[in-house]
């Protein structure tokens, strides 16, 4: 494994710190104070992403970009770094068209899109032109077991009939949101096999049936674009809007999770470095009976950890992408379920360091630290909680045992 970032990488981190700063970080109050009021600050996004266009920092996220879409092509190796760097602001992905669920949209897309729909949605989405959500998780189940989803996507003649409920569809309250993907039961034959009965289609947004129900509150936050409620009731679309076979709903969810958990670790690495600096920052100049906090141990002991296991989460988060690049998602999987259940943890951690420094400020809209708290602790359940992860890791580790069982106590003469 080699982790050094060419020069033309680095050059590229390099124009986006300096984009970041001279443009994303001076809206950002902006943006915020539009998305307090309800509204979607498109006024502050759609201008910047033109800006960023103008400097080639689009489409950063997907390896397979052809010759004649627009955008730079890198690896997940490559725009590891860059996420974290957009991490540090967290709706500034969108200013680059790498923004979540987009990405794993466009990345499904790319994947297996006939050309009616690369089209009618891929490229509008690679352009920036318009959004997407994605409605997999639903409320009255257990969705970290996707196999217990309820929502059914029935063919009649030329059509697919969809009736569930979903929620957590996020994007679905954007200004430009015109499709979301569905996954759902086309198989329902009790003895089909539990991972080929699903399926995944396009649903527009204006479909009859299809309703946004409201806007879910993560940990009291509500985000402009939504975390969504949807409902489908008898939505008909033409089955050409079906993704890839009929009964590869799980296998598309697949390849769509595993580059996007990457990105969404190394965001929150980036949001970690955030709090890391701001917390060394009020350590050197506040002080407490007579002394700077940095003169305590225990906030040199919180400093020092963090410091150590951010840089720990981080190597791995590169192994992942690095072996994604090389042998494939597939051969990357328990590393990337360790990556995910690593960066929920460390953010929570951090954050958690950080706010103490802070103060009773660090629970306040003062600092971007209890907000960023709030998304690590919604991060050990999206994208799979830690227990699916925990189980995946673990599962793992007693299959190599179970190949050499015994090995291991011969060795120490135990059997």
């Amino acid at each position: 494994m080699d982790f050094q970032y060419s020069e033309d990488n680095l050059q590229m981190q390099r124009t986006l710190r300096q984009f970041m700063d001279r443009h994303v970080l001076p809206q950002n109050r902006e943006w915020q104070r539009l998305a307090d009021s309800g509204v979607y600050p498109s006024a502050v996004v759609e201008p910047l992403k033109a800006l960023a266009k103008e400097a080639g920092l689009w489409n950063l996220f997907l390896p397979g970009l052809r010759d004649d879409e627009p955008g730079t092509r890198l690896s997940n190796m490559a725009y590891a770094p860059l996420a974290e760097i957009m991490g540090r602001i967290p709706w500034a992905s969108e200013v680059f068209n790498c923004n979540a669920p987009d990405t794993g949209n466009m990345e499904m897309l790319h994947l297996c899109a006939t050309p009616d729909q690369r089209e009618r949605w891929l490229d509008p989405l690679l352009s920036g032109e318009i959004r997407s959500c994605f409605s997999m998780t639903e409320p009255d189940v257990a969705s970290s077991d996707a196999t217990n989803i309820q929502t059914t996507i029935r063919r009649e003649g030329d059509e697919y009939v969809i009736n569930g409920r979903k929620w957590f569809s996020t994007g679905a309250l954007h200004p430009l949101c015109r499709f979301t993907i569905v996954m759902g039961v086309s198989d329902e034959s009790p003895d089909a096999p539990a991972h080929q009965r699903h399926s995944m289609v396009i649903v527009p947004i204006g479909t009859p049936g299809f309703e946004i129900v409201r806007n879910v509150a993560i940990m009291h936050h509500h985000t402009p674009e939504g975390h969504c409620e949807v409902t489908f009731n008898n939505v008909r679309v033409p089955v050409s809007h079906r993704l890839g076979e009929e009964g590869a709903g799980f296998a598309l969810a697949q390849a769509r999770l595993g580059p996007g958990r990457v990105h969404h670790c190394m965001r929150s690495i980036g949001q970690c470095e955030l709090a890391m600096e701001l917390m060394c920052e009020r350590a050197l100049t506040r002080k407490a009976f007579g002394k700077h906090l940095s003169d305590y141990a225990n906030v040199q002991d919180w400093i020092a950890h963090s410091r150590v296991e951010i840089d720990q989460a981080r190597l791995l988060v590169l192994r992942a992408a690095w072996l994604m690049d090389t042998h494939g998602n597939k051969a990357a999987r328990i590393d990337v379920s360790a990556i995910k259940l690593v960066a929920a943890l460390l953010q929570t951690r951090v954050l958690d360091r950080a706010m103490q420094v802070f103060g009773a400020m660090g629970i306040t809209p003062d600092t971007p630290l209890s907000f960023l708290w709030t998304w690590g602790r919604a991060m050990r359940f999206f994208d799979g909680p830690d227990e699916v992860h925990l189980r995946a890791i673990a599962r793992h580790e007693l299959g190599r045992a179970r190949e050499s069982l015994g090995s291991t106590a011969a060795y120490y003469n135990l059997a």
